[in-house]
């Protein structure tokens, strides 16, 4: 919501300075994102009128002017924009005048001609990016006044970044309810008299969209002047406000939106064919807005027809049906009430929205839609004349206002305010709430314009917002802290996030919609979790899995010529909308070279053995086992599942080169996924004695199959349960010479140490036996 300082201190006028008015917005819930001036700083600029213009002797595109300034004699300048013409009234900058951009006027010969100062455009006053030539004045601008104070330049533009839940402070009249409230001062609104009607023309409103539109008036407005201007003060307000002004009537129902909070339109009376229905479109029905979008309407959209077809789209934007021109000389004027639900995400459905649909999805003052009416009617007789009808109101069932209660006590529990019931009362009432104090209970019914009260803490919400959050005194806490046991078989999920940082991993956090086509070729899901209303197109579906995030962070940061990239992100995914589908995993992304660049290391690109380290730490102190796999995302030769205990638990691997051409990576990064349940259990450490023996070493070279996994042999290991076995670790592949074609020979290094004697020859030799039977049961033969 952006408005002009003036216009709101015409409501309500606070002994505030524009930055102590924006902090207390700010600190009332009302954030003011901006505080711009309406113009930039200069100096020295009148009005003033051109008496005489005469060509320059000695340029083809100057003029020499004969400027009255208000002084007993004109003065010349030598002015060269288009339209400078005698009898015009434009700004005149003096000698010693300094412009936007620090640029200063001096007395000056152009081309032999003295000149004693400058007629100015909108542009160089800074108050317009583009302007034609001078800025020109109406004819009774008075000469030699100030140009900051007849065009009211000395003004603040705030615009007020809200909540969804405060629909009502979308108009100067809910800001200044809200600045009153906040401050004492006293409230000036607008006075609202009926206007008389004068003929006896109206149209018939039906309403059959049941809660919908429960609320619906308007009147036949006949023989308006389309001709006549918009008054330069509502241009100046609706301009200030961000809105363009485009004709009389329109911008009275724009200006009456943004100083009433009610949206309203106006239709050719002449252009509907019958009488006003509201109801549901019907399927085949098609409309064309004032924005020239076609709509093929669904049944879930709230049209206005006049009985033969659609005519706007109700709460959205009219139709062009039935859209005022330059011929329109009688309007029906309409103010009404629609539903918030009804009207919410249509707009964005169709990749388009208004301010009327802003408002109504937030929720509109159903109780004040005659009032506005009034209010436009009385402005559009004053600017553009005509003959009013009586105003024909059709409601159904309004909204309910369910009473609210409020305990004082709770109010001092929440806030620690010891506030007296009467101070809670008039603080509530000073909001234009309907407030009774019955002992401890403030009960509340919330008026018409306020949607955003329905339980106590609401009440509680406004109480601190009143009273001042800067004005809570602050103590310290008075409870105890109570040190949470940590039990010793499990850890959270911040160890996680520790031990990838330790591995040199940054966290991202990437959204939870995504792209349907990541879904489909990165997960390989072709069910996604569909959202009803997606924020933006590419943000249509629930993400199965982490990586397309991931992958979109990369690309983020190769974009800006990022040389090693490692990231991970710990989130939920969804496979469904019930809780047990949601699960929450752990992944990682990790690109470019194995370490940075130092004169230390040679360049290596990281690669799958790697990041299974960073895999294991990441499980550890349990032993996963990985297993060959395919993956849709993963290279098919470079891939594994990852398993704990049997289960599978996730999946690390090189993504696949479909997807690094396609994604313009240049090369492909390893990356995993783990759910995130099974690695929050751990081994309690249990402390053993240090040795003082020595290891003895023995190494095994075994022959298996080239289709043997190495997991499968440190498994058999295992099943061995020697309990002189210190640690079995693979030192060396072979493939050539001496082994069969088809195999491949893993030379073992065993290390044997007991904690309190030297071992024997017999004791090494019946555990290294073992391990070789355990060898032979997968398939294993000793290399000759």
């Amino acid at each position: 919501m952006k408005f002009s300082e003036q216009w709101l201190r015409s409501w309500v006028n606070p002994k505030l300075e524009s930055d102590a008015l924006a902090h207390l917005l700010t600190m009332a819930g009302l954030e003011v994102e901006e505080a711009d001036p309406a113009a930039p700083a200069f100096t020295q600029v009148i009005v003033a009128e051109v008496l005489s213009v005469t060509k320059h002797e000695n340029a083809d595109r100057l003029n020499v002017c004969s400027v009255n300034v208000g002084e007993a004699a004109p003065i010349q300048i030598v002015c060269g924009a288009p339209n400078v013409a005698p009898g015009v009234r434009v700004p005149c900058a003096r000698v010693g005048a300094v412009l936007p951009g620090d640029f200063k006027i001096k007395q000056a010969k152009v081309r032999g001609v003295e000149s004693n100062g400058m007629l100015c455009s909108a542009k160089e006053l800074g108050i317009s990016e583009e302007s034609d030539g001078l800025l020109l004045l109406p004819a009774d601008a008075p000469v030699g006044t100030s140009i900051r104070d007849y065009l009211n330049l000395d003004d603040t533009l705030l615009t007020l970044k809200l909540t969804p839940n405060r629909a009502d402070c979308l108009s100067i009249r809910g800001i200044a309810r809200e600045v009153a409230a906040l401050t004492g001062a006293v409230q000036t609104p607008v006075a609202i008299d009926p206007v008389a009607p004068t003929i006896d023309d109206t149209l018939s409103i039906k309403l059959e969209a049941g809660s919908a539109c429960s609320r619906y008036a308007g009147r036949i407005v006949r023989g308006i002047n389309r001709q006549a201007a918009t008054p330069g003060w509502m241009k100046q307000r609706l301009e200030r406000s961000g809105i363009r002004s485009i004709s009389a009537v329109v911008d009275i129902t724009n200006y009456v939106m943004l100083e009433q909070g009610q949206p309203m339109h106006a239709f050719d009376a002449n252009k509907l064919q019958g009488g006003i229905l509201v109801r549901f479109a019907q399927e085949g029905e098609k409309l064309t807005l004032l924005n020239g979008k076609e709509l093929d309407l669904t049944t879930d959209m709230l049209v206005i027809t006049d009985g033969v077809r659609p005519v706007a789209l109700a709460g959205i934007m009219g139709g062009a049906n039935s859209e005022i021109d330059d011929d329109s000389a009688d309007i029906f004027l309409e103010s009404a009430f629609f539903a918030p639900a009804d009207i919410a995400g249509k707009a964005r459905r169709l990749g388009f929205s208004s301010d009327a649909s802003h408002r109504f999805e937030r929720g509109v003052d159903f109780g004040h839609a005659r009032e506005a009416l009034e209010r436009a009617t009385r402005l559009l007789v004053e600017i553009c004349g005509g003959q009013v009808g009586p105003i024909v109101e059709t409601t159904t069932t309004l909204p309910a206002r369910k009473p609210v209660t409020l305990r004082v006590s709770r109010v001092a529990r929440v806030l620690g305010l010891a506030l007296p019931g009467a101070d809670v009362l008039s603080l509530l009432q000073r909001l234009g709430l309907a407030a009774e104090l019955n002992g401890d209970v403030i009960t509340v019914t919330p008026p018409s314009f306020r949607f955003d009260i329905e339980i106590e803490e609401d009440l509680i919400e406004e109480v601190a917002r009143v009273y001042g959050y800067d004005n809570i005194p602050v103590a310290p806490a008075g409870s105890r802290i109570a040190m949470l046991p940590q039990p010793g078989n499990a850890r959270d999920k911040f160890a996680l996030k520790r031990i990838l940082v330790a591995a040199g991993y940054q966290e991202a956090i990437t959204y939870a919609f995504v792209e349907e086509k990541w879904e489909r070729e990165l997960a390989g899901n072709n069910a996604a979790v569909k959202l009803i209303n997606p924020i933006a197109s590419q943000m249509s579906v629930m993400r199965s899995s982490l990586l397309g995030g991931l992958i979109s962070a990369l690309q983020y940061n190769l974009n800006r010529k990022a040389e090693r990239v490692r990231l991970f992100e710990l989130g939920r995914v969804f496979h469904g909308v019930s809780d047990r589908v949601q699960p929450e995993k752990v992944a990682g992304l990790a690109w470019g070279l194995r370490d940075p660049e130092q004169w230390a290391t040679t360049k290596a690109a990281v690669d799958f053995f790697d990041i299974k380290a960073d895999v294991e730490a990441l499980i550890a102190p349990r032993v996963a086992e990985f297993r060959r796999a395919s993956h849709s995302a993963l290279h098919p030769g470079r891939s594994a599942d990852i398993v704990v205990d049997g289960i599978v638990v996730g999946w690390v691997g090189e993504l696949h080169p479909q997807w690094v051409q396609a994604y313009d990576l240049v090369q492909a990064p390893v990356v995993f996924e783990l759910d995130v349940a099974p690695l929050l259990a751990v081994t309690p450490v249990r402390a053993k004695a240090v040795t003082r023996q020595q290891a003895v070493r023995r190494d095994l070279a075994l022959v298996v199959d080239e289709s043997q996994s190495l997991a499968s042999l440190q498994s058999a290991f295992a099943s061995a349960a020697q309990p002189l076995v210190t640690g079995i670790e693979l030192f060396d592949i072979y493939r050539g010479k001496g082994v069969p074609e088809g195999k491949k020979s893993l030379a073992f290094k065993v290390l044997l140490q007991d904690t309190q004697k030297t071992l024997t020859d017999e004791e090494v030799e019946g555990a290294v036996a073992a391990l070789i039977a355990a060898a032979h049961s997968c398939g294993a033969t000793l290399r000759a």
